[in-house]
């Protein structure tokens, strides 16, 4: 094994079969957390198995070689502990917390989960039949249609234009044959990162990472490459008749991915925008005007280009109002300088928000696992408040002429409101 020191804070190890282990030393409370990070998430479904990913993480805790589903959730529950399972766009993911003496029990029973799930076949039908009513039930919500709406038109054949649990379509077509086709090529050790913190020694962590994970073998075939297509930005609108007294006013544009030096300055305009009663998208649309229910903005954190997307939902009769308003608001970024107190509150307000994403075991535990993952690195907890602090009203005047001109437009609610609007 090859150990190295990345920060004071965390230890990092990688094991002769090549999983990275990760260690944050925290005595402050009896608690051990752990995040097992596997490089495979709905990014490396084919198309017609959007989906897999999800159907996976939501069974493959429900049975084990030598343990029924039953028996897997009673060694859990026994001892209080938590252990869970979930995908994401770029990987897939186990958690567990326990105290600290607990802590070998439960990481060994996450190791046989991990490596031997049984996958059975009355759990994998029951949690597609729980994905399909989800699927469904999405399609009731005007916010979800709209959203679903905006992601297919700017991210046209790329894995990110499709929701995590797929669609009606292809989830209906996932067998347990997939699943174990799925987990034999992606579950490996060396596409595997252990990321623990809490009350543990670097000594005794990776001691017992060895002993549930050491003997694991790396198989001969290489890992699968992730090939996505480029995505070319191709503004267009979108509208979705919805019987409803309000409608949903979209407008998205392709951003940056978190490795883009505009990232930081996209993240300090989203959350200028519209995160939180203080934002510019609240004060202005709904507290000055009165045209909006909700508004916001996001821009999601991703390895390949997010997108940037404000919406506001209004009533029906405020809908051309609304989206004058919101694109309005948007322009003005690349001709109006922010103020530098309006950015510095923006910066507060981030910094303010990453600090206290670290306060518990596992949050500790998953930001640095999902620095490892991504390939940002562990020094990126150093850099990404360095970066955020740097950003200039230059620098966001640059970015917002350099992705915030021509938006997508999606939009849901009563279908001559909508009609009338887009023309």
């Amino acid at each position: 094994m090859k150990p190295t020191l990345s920060s004071p804070a965390i230890h990092r190890t990688i094991l002769n079969n090549g999983i990275v282990v990760l260690l944050t030393e925290n005595p402050v409370a009896d608690i051990v957390a752990a995040r097992i990070f596997v490089r495979a998430g709905s990014c490396y479904e084919n198309r017609e198995q959007a989906g897999l990913a999800h159907l996976l993480s939501e069974v493959i805790t429900k049975g084990c070689e030598g343990l029924s589903t039953w028996e897997v959730a009673e060694k859990v529950e026994s001892v209080g502990a938590s252990l869970g399972a979930n995908a994401a766009t770029d990987y897939s993911l186990l958690s567990l917390k326990t105290v600290t003496s607990d802590f070998e029990e439960i990481l060994t029973l996450a190791g046989r989960i991990l490596r031997l799930p049984t996958f059975p076949a009355d759990q994998v039908e029951l949690e597609k039949r729980l994905a399909l009513q989800n699927i469904r039930s999405q399609k009731e919500q005007p916010l979800s249609l709209a959203f679903s709406q905006m992601r297919q038109m700017i991210y046209q054949n790329h894995p990110y234009a499709m929701s995590i649990l797929g669609d009606e379509t292809t989830m209906s077509g996932l067998t347990r044959d997939h699943l174990v086709q799925y987990h034999q090529t992606h579950f490996r050790p060396d596409n595997l990162v252990i990321s623990i913190a809490g009350r543990i020694t670097v000594e005794d962590a990776v001691q017992l990472v060895e002993q549930v994970f050491g003997d694991w073998q790396i198989p001969p075939e290489p890992l699968p490459s992730l090939n996505l297509p480029t995505i070319k930005p191709e503004p267009q609108q979108r509208l979705q008749p919805f019987k409803t007294q309000q409608s949903i006013v979209m407008l998205g544009y392709l951003g940056a991915s978190i490795t883009s030096p505009d990232y930081a300055p996209l993240k300090l305009l989203s959350t200028y925008l519209g995160n939180g009663l203080s934002s510019r998208l609240f004060v202005e649309l709904r507290e000055k005007r009165g045209l909006a229910y909700e508004v916001s903005a996001f821009y999601p954190t991703r390895l390949d280009p997010s997108s940037f997307v404000v919406y506001m939902g209004t009533a029906a009769e405020n809908t051309s109002i609304a989206l004058e308003g919101l694109r309005s608001e948007v322009d003005l970024l690349c001709t109006t300088e922010v103020s530098e107190t309006a950015l510095q509150a923006a910066k507060n307000k981030i910094l303010g928000q990453y600090a206290l994403g670290k306060q518990t075991n596992g949050q500790i535990a998953q930001i640095y696992g999902w620095y490892e993952t991504s390939g940002l690195g562990l020094d990126f907890d150093h850099q990404f408040p360095e970066l955020i602090t740097s950003v200039t009203v230059q620098d966001t005047i640059a970015a917002a002429c350099k992705y915030l001109q021509s938006p997508y437009i999606s939009l849901v609610g009563q279908e001559t409101v909508i009609n009338a609007v887009l023309g």
